[in-house]
């Protein structure tokens, strides 16, 4: 997937204005229209064009878009940051408009419909939404956290700027990445009379040093020696609640998943801890390292590649 670089698509530098980018898209649009223009690539331009102001015209999308920076340049090979939408909040059901768009658009925005305001005099406010990260030992303990969110809005000027509001928070225990958490009367006010809305906070979790979440179940990588993993060994090993002895049978092999049952995210069923060897060569820098590796080329009779033999190229 390329980067596209929505600034570039309409000649604007990333500090121009609502209005701006509006006379700007109204200009290419006029001269890029299929049923007017005579150039061949009119359609594929006029498509990108209305991809460009999707977003910069929207201030919610344009600041997620702005977040990630200029580094990027179009047509480079592009995959989103992790959580690089985190901390955003946005109105309606979520960031995409339905229309068909590129694959970086839909990576980046989603295809979810922006939800339809309510009418009426006194209408309930609209929900806002946020993705929000927190700790995998969050998810373990249950925690009070106070959360920062950003919303985008417009100066005087019609530039888009960051209105920050912090909420304090309680996680619960157990909460698995992917789950909403609802903030009852914390969306936008309403319309009149009406009740705020509500506020609905998608969990994700902070990258981990050590540990990999699939669902419940927690997944963290064990390095062995060798003779580790050929002997067996008994080992203490971390996890989210604390320490725990682990026995590894002997012959273990790289990638095989030892099961510490229910030691995953609570729940009515928890999930369950795998702990996955992988085997770590010690190095042969020194002659007499490089004898011990001789004598045990020699003390077995073993060829990694056995599985190989008969199978043509």
């Amino acid at each position: 997937m390329k980067f596209k670089d929505y600034y570039e698509t309409f000649g604007l530098p990333r500090s121009a204005t609502q209005e701006e980018i509006k006379r700007a898209y109204r200009k290419l649009a006029r001269k890029y229209h299929p049923d007017v223009s005579k150039d061949p690539d009119a359609e594929v331009r006029f498509k990108e064009l209305g991809e460009a102001y999707a977003v910069l015209k929207d201030p919610e999308k344009r600041a997620a878009y702005d977040q990630m920076g200029s580094q990027w340049q179009a047509g480079q090979d592009f995959q989103p940051p992790p959580g690089w939408d985190a901390g955003f909040e946005f109105g309606g059901s979520g960031f995409g408009d339905g229309a068909d768009h590129s694959d970086f658009f839909e990576a980046l925005f989603g295809r979810q419909a922006r939800a339809a305001q309510r009418p009426g005099r006194h209408a309930r406010g609209e929900d806002r939404h946020a993705k929000v990260l927190i700790d995998l030992e969050d998810a373990y303990r249950g925690a009070q956290r106070s959360l920062s969110l950003r919303m985008p809005e417009l100066d005087a000027l019609g530039r888009v700027v960051m209105k920050e509001r912090r909420l304090d928070v309680g996680i619960p225990k157990g909460i698995r990445a992917g789950q909403h958490l609802r903030l009852a009367g914390q969306g936008a006010p309403g319309l009149g009379e009406g009740p705020a809305g509500d506020l609905y906070l998608e969990i994700a979790f902070n990258p981990h040093p050590q540990f990999r979440v699939d669902g419940r179940d927690v997944f963290l990588d064990l390095p062995l020696a060798p003779w580790e993993a050929a002997l067996g060994c008994s080992l203490t090993v971390p996890t989210p609640e604390g320490s725990v002895q682990l026995t590894v049978p002997a012959g273990s092999a790289a990638g095989r998943q030892l099961r510490l049952k229910g030691k995953g995210i609570p729940g009515d069923p928890p999930g369950d801890l795998y702990v996955v060897p992988a085997i770590v060569l010690p190095p042969a820098a020194s002659a007499g390292e490089q004898e011990a590796y001789r004598a045990l080329a020699k003390a077995f009779e073993f060829d990694a590649r056995a599985h190989m033999k008969g199978v043509s190229p």
